[in-house]
């Protein structure tokens, strides 16, 4: 995909927004433009009609009935809502632990910190191994009876790992464990629709899925939503959970995503996604440099991401040298302004010098053969000029 001068793949950040979600959505900004808790009126009755639709395609998506879908403003409020509303409920109980994968979004991680330091919980990662699945024995050591929650992402943000949330569920739930799950990635990566047999809570992102930005929605199972204390208080909208007036034309615009993920060619287009992907990495593979691949490979890695290691560069190098040619993104993060890196990419064994050596290209399903080739030449020729700077160090 092409926006100007610039070839996108960087779909793992944002996705670009379907067109058929545009056409959807826009009658909601104007003539429908009625709130969806006005129950006086037609307007208000059509906003609201909506707004259950788009939960009805949501919960369709992953197997779930629609009045166990809350809208949130992203992913990250849902995992928050998810944690936190968990452990405020279940303050001063028998189960005052958390578990989270090592490689979590860092909202999680957050979210984990503040478990610790404000309500007294305690918080345990759960190492994985290199290629990112969770470490199977390492969470059977450590579950136990008071555990009130574990949380493990089905796709890697990062590295596109994806877990078999299957077998992680019947361990998680044999001792009363309640399992949450970031899927934000997952609707590309994956079909969904029967995840919700499996996790009790779990959190999607518009933007991640063709939809728009500043709408996400969790799963919350019937029998667990009175025992989720709310982040946001007001009208007590959404059973309660999540107060605030529903950005309708968000909704469904997120419904509409969900449609074309569960549609009947979206494995098809995953699968070309995949077999794109793999060319992409083949072509940098054969590239007369120490390159390699982080993480799984083949289907259980999401199907746009290639996180490669170039052995010996900077991966900031390398993209500043690629712009405003090549859109991606380095694995590691900013904090407070001081670059770190990746925790994903350290837990599953590189070192700093690795990690700062690895580009996360994710591609899309509007990504052409046309543009791999030409990223793959934009990526050649910087490395041959970093090379000839003297920019490389012994990989």
């Amino acid at each position: 995909m092409r926006i100007g001068n610039t070839l996108y793949l960087d779909h793992q950040a944002s996705t670009p927004v379907d067109g058929r979600v545009l056409a959807e959505m826009a009658p909601f900004h104007s003539e429908l433009f009625g709130n969806p808790h006005s129950s006086d009126h037609r307007l208000g009755w059509e906003s609201a009609q909506a707004v259950e639709n788009a939960a009805a395609s949501i919960a369709a998506l992953i197997g779930v009935n629609a009045d166990e879908i809350i809208f949130t403003s992203g992913a990250t409020e849902s995992n928050n809502l998810a944690l936190l509303g968990l452990a405020r409920r279940a303050v001063g109980g028998k189960r005052r632990r958390v578990l989270v994968s090592a490689i979590e979004h860092k909202c999680v991680l957050a979210a984990g910190r503040a478990l610790e330091e404000r309500l007294g919980f305690s918080v345990e990662q759960i190492p994985v191994d290199d290629q990112g699945f969770v470490e199977i024995s390492a969470l059977e050591t450590t579950l136990d009876d008071d555990v009130l929650a574990v949380s493990i992402m089905a796709v890697n943000n990062e590295i596109g790992t994806i877990q078999n949330i299957g077998s992680l569920s019947k361990l998680v739930r044999s001792l009363g464990c309640i399992f949450h799950c970031d899927a934000a990635q997952a609707p590309v990566a994956m079909n969904m629709n029967c995840i919700g047999d499996y996790v009790d809570i779990l959190s999607l992102s518009g933007h991640k899925m063709y939809g728009p930005k500043g709408i996400g929605a969790g799963y919350v199972a019937r029998e667990l939503q009175d025992r989720i204390e709310p982040l946001i208080y007001g009208g007590g909208q959404q059973n309660g959970l999540r107060s605030g007036t529903l950005p309708t034309p968000l909704c469904v615009g997120m419904g509409k995503a969900a449609d074309l993920l569960a549609g009947d060619d979206a494995e098809e287009r995953r699968a070309q996604l995949r077999s794109r992907r793999d060319g992409f990495i083949e072509k940098l593979m054969n590239l007369p440099w120490p390159i390699a691949l982080n993480g799984s490979e083949g289907r259980a890695r999401h199907p746009g991401n290639a996180n490669i290691r170039f052995g010996g560069f900077s991966a900031h190098d390398i993209l500043g040298a690629l712009q405003p040619h090549v859109a991606a993104s380095t694995g590691s993060a900013c904090t407070s302004g001081i670059p770190e890196p990746s925790h994903v990419l350290q837990a599953i064994g590189l070192t700093g010098d690795d990690a700062e050596a690895s580009i996360r290209f994710s591609l899309g399903f509007d990504t052409k053969d046309e543009d791999i080739m030409e990223a793959v030449g934009q990526i050649e020729g910087v490395l041959k000029r970093l090379s000839h700077a003297g920019l490389v160090r012994s990989a």
